[in-house]
């Protein structure tokens, strides 16, 4: 649906870099990266309010490059929403039907149809200031809908809303996507937005893409250790690897080694996540190649389950349950045993770049 060639555009700080992307028709694709990262700058040249300095955008096999913005049939909505607050929100929703001279009668029966969708026919004869900040999105998406675009972009629609209300939300963005089947591409800050809406994410650093896939691939293999962190993996242990048949040892440096399932060898960055390890008062029996010997350092609470350092020659983080803490009767100072698979292991060469 949406390809981006060599794209880079510069605005004051901010800007995009070399950037290509393929965005699939029909696909929920969310974007993250840092502050001033260049993803607004690439959500807004897409729709054509920057031209780029160079590159080129294809919008379903046509390009829009030099497209002006309202031929476009690209939909977008921003943070703040930008509701025109002396319109009401049957004319909110109508804009840009009107700016297309559309007859009157058939904005009213496209503005019944997408009020209906998003469940704000009864507010069709208020005004933006009266609403709360979810049916304020609702409008906003509407306005952005009516007007069937190919590809809808959202600039961190959700942030500004409360955590019941974000959750309401992303089932709404999860049900429109569904019976409209629009290409959706998302920018946002809450991971908890990737788990429940994403097809596939964009992590962006520096004003280009460093890594692009489905979630689970990019939480588990991330590319770089700044992605590794960004995305908050609990485990980065650096170290020296070197091959053991099918697997890698890595060598924190202390003397206290530990397998992976790789074949990257030399200096490494290791991720490891929390709930992957098994911490037990004995040496547990299983499959898993790796089991260390530690002492509890620390016992965090974390909502329902707790967060567990250990010292094992090097400081590691594991999950538990509350439950399973209290079993294992776990306090600073514990000697425990920690358990983890080789393949949950994930190595990063360390570039001397």
């Amino acid at each position: 649906m949406l390809r981006i060639e060599s794209l880079s555009i510069r605005l004051g700080d901010f800007s995009v870099r070399d950037l290509s992307l393929e965005i699939n028709s029909g696909e929920y694709f969310i974007i993250l990266g840092p502050t001033g990262a260049g993803k607004t700058i690439l959500l807004e040249t897409i729709a054509g309010i920057h031209p780029p300095d160079s590159g080129r955008i294809w919008l379903d096999g046509q390009e829009i490059t030099s497209e002006e913005p309202r031929n476009r049939n690209i939909g977008m909505v921003y943070q703040d929403y930008m509701l025109f607050p002396h319109l009401t929100v049957e004319k909110n929703i109508s804009f840009g039907l009107r700016q297309k001279k559309m007859p009157r009668n058939e904005q009213e029966k496209l503005v019944a149809e997408i009020s209906a969708l998003l469940e704000i026919s009864s507010l069709c004869d208020r005004y933006p200031g009266t609403l709360s900040g979810g049916e304020q999105q609702r409008v906003a998406l509407a306005r952005a809908l009516v007007l069937m675009p190919k590809i809808l972009l959202l600039d961190e629609p959700i942030n500004a809303l409360d955590s019941q209300t974000r959750q309401k939300m992303r089932r709404e963005l999860l049900r429109i996507r569904k019976v409209t089947g629009t290409t959706i591409v998302h920018i946002t800050h809450h991971f908890d937005d990737v788990y429940t809406l994403a097809n596939r994410i964009a992590i962006m650093r520096d004003a280009k893409i460093v890594q692009i896939g489905e979630p689970s691939e990019v939480f588990l293999h991330p590319a770089d250790p700044f992605v590794a962190e960004f995305l908050g993996v609990g485990n980065m242990i650096r170290g020296f690897s070197i091959q053991d048949g099918d697997l890698v040892q890595i060598n924190s440096g202390n003397g206290r080694g530990f397998y992976a399932a790789s074949s990257v060898v030399g200096e490494v960055i290791a991720t490891l996540h929390p709930e992957d390890i098994i911490i037990s008062q004995a040496p547990f029996q299983s499959s898993a190649r790796n089991c260390m010997s530690g002492t509890v350092l620390e016992i965090n609470p974390f909502g329902s389950t707790v967060r567990i350092i250990l010292d094992v020659g090097f400081p590691l983080t594991a999950l538990l349950t509350r439950e399973s803490c209290r079993e294992l009767h776990l306090e600073t100072g514990s000697a425990v045993f920690a358990t983890f698979k080789a393949s949950a292991v994930h190595v990063i060469p360390v570039s001397r770049s």
